[in-house]
């Protein structure tokens, strides 16, 4: 595929991915890729590449003769980072938000317990890297900053936990704390307790004391909840 037609195909993406998770398009509907190229302006090839991608994410699955047709919402891979984003972009955000933290809540205590277990000595510096850059971005409305490390403590907790389905749920919890940011589901200035907690955290992993490093997380996750309930009800 040339640059030009991995933009369009891009740019259709964009459009058509969002309109079906937003409700635009409700299950059952039936898409006709010669219409949808029309509507885009892009080649059939291009539009079928793209079809490719959302029957990829099970949003839409193809039949000869019949056409493109959306699938039931609990067909779709909800996993999908790129599905992620779009659902967090529509107006269904709040349970999309309440739901993903919710999974949060249940996986991210047993990996940090792991990972007090299992981390590496650079894993352990890498968390403690990652608390004090939360620190140094808490204040003064500095949440892109912020963001950047939070991700990479939370991925870094996943990949130490040494379970190799909790570490490829990374994506997930990036998608989760981004969307949260980009759509100001956020306090101008991150809890402070909140930003604590990380630290401490951190310093649980490098003791290898587990059962603080569930316990503590489990309040990071619960307070995550509490904030939806204030930002996002």
């Amino acid at each position: 595929m040339t640059a030009q037609a991995r933009g369009l195909h891009a740019r259709v993406l964009e459009s058509l991915g969002p309109a079906i998770t937003g409700g635009e398009y409700p299950p059952g509907s039936v898409l006709r890729t010669d219409e949808l190229s029309q509507e885009f302006e892009v080649s059939r090839s291009v539009m079928r590449e793209a079809v490719r991608v959302l029957e990829s994410m099970h949003l839409v699955e193809s039949r000869r003769r019949v056409g493109v047709t959306v699938l039931p919402t609990e067909e779709w891979n909800v996993y999908d980072p790129q599905v992620i984003r779009w659902r967090l972009a529509g107006a269904d955000r709040p349970r999309q938000l309440r739901s993903l933290t919710v999974l949060r809540s249940a996986v991210e205590p047993t990996a940090a317990g792991l990972a007090a277990r299992n981390a590496s000595a650079e894993q352990c510096a890498a968390l403690t890297e990652s608390a004090i850059g939360m620190v140094a971005n808490s204040r003064g409305g500095r949440l892109e900053g912020y963001l950047r490390h939070d991700v990479e403590f939370h991925r870094t907790i996943l990949k130490a936990s040494g379970n190799e389905m909790f570490a490829r749920l990374g994506d997930v919890v990036a998608e989760v704390l981004t969307g949260r940011t980009h759509h100001q589901v956020m306090f101008e200035d991150p809890d402070p307790a909140a930003v604590t907690l990380h630290v401490k955290v951190a310093e649980a992993v490098r003791e290898r004391d587990a059962v603080r490093a569930e316990e503590l997380t489990r309040e990071i996750t619960l307070g995550a909840l509490e904030e939806l309930d204030v930002l996002a009800p």
